[in-house]
């Protein structure tokens, strides 16, 4: 049975973690220690679609991948829904708490376990401006889900991901640490992102219609974007705002 220095182990391995391979053998050596048989870190997009972008490894039978892609259920698998409604660590069997069951995803539950897999315990992956992901464990078909490793679960999913999204560049898109944005120009970027114009931004600051201009202009300039509309995603990709901040007003 997985200890929590076991678990701290796992953590400095990832830590020093360099390839896909690295990682799927840390997870894979977790999943043997704890009696789990599978894991599943993924970003939770159609991976069907071929334009798609996001991280995904997992050792789930290639028959439930294949069905998984088939149906696209990338974003509607009940499982990465329900991620969305917490940030720790769920079992499975607390979905019909957290979303509501529709047939659809009953069928899905059905068919997870005919592949083989039976209840897990789910880590939900929230970054702000990244697309949502997750780290899951489960079990065979037929067995319950240890509630002794919720927590370690915990610790080495979260940790799982940070350490994937790392290997694999996701927050190297537009990575500059030197370009920030002044106060000012955020207090115009946020408004902005509020739906209003130029002239009411004036207004509600208190300085000149030419001066938001300017703000906003520069602000472009620092994050090398040409539409105004991209200022709010830099901004909530980075962490400078969030959602609470856009609907506050």
């Amino acid at each position: 049975m997985l200890t929590l220095a076991t678990a701290e182990a796992f953590v400095d391995d990832v830590r020093s973690a360099m390839t896909d391979d690295d990682l799927f053998a840390a997870l894979a050596r977790c999943c043997g220690e704890m009696k789990v048989r599978y894991f599943a870190l993924t970003h939770h997009v159609d991976f069907s679609n071929a334009s798609a972008t996001g991280l995904r490894l997992h050792n789930y039978p290639a028959s439930w991948q294949n069905w998984f892609d088939e149906n696209q259920l990338g974003r509607s698998d009940p499982v990465h829904r329900a991620s969305q409604m917490s940030n720790v660590g769920f079992p499975w069997s607390a979905l019909p708490r957290m979303i509501r069951m529709t047939p659809a995803d009953k069928s899905v539950l059905g068919q997870a376990r005919l592949a083989g897999i039976g209840d897990g315990f789910t880590v939900p992956a929230h970054v702000p401006g990244e697309i949502n992901g997750s780290c899951s464990f489960a079990v065979d078909a037929g067995e319950t889900f240890p509630r002794e490793l919720h927590s370690v679960a915990h610790l080495i999913g979260g940790y799982a991901f940070d350490a994937a999204r790392r290997i694999t560049g996701t927050r190297d898109i537009w990575a500059n640490p030197g370009q920030t944005l002044t106060d000012r120009q955020l207090d115009c970027v946020l408004w902005a992102a509020r739906g209003k114009t130029d002239y009411e931004i004036s207004v509600i600051l208190n300085i000149s219609h030419e001066t938001v201009i300017q703000h906003l202009k520069h602000a472009r300039e620092r994050y090398g974007v040409r539409k105004r509309a991209m200022l709010a995603v830099r901004a909530l990709y980075d962490g400078l705002i969030s959602f609470a901040d856009i609907l506050r007003y």
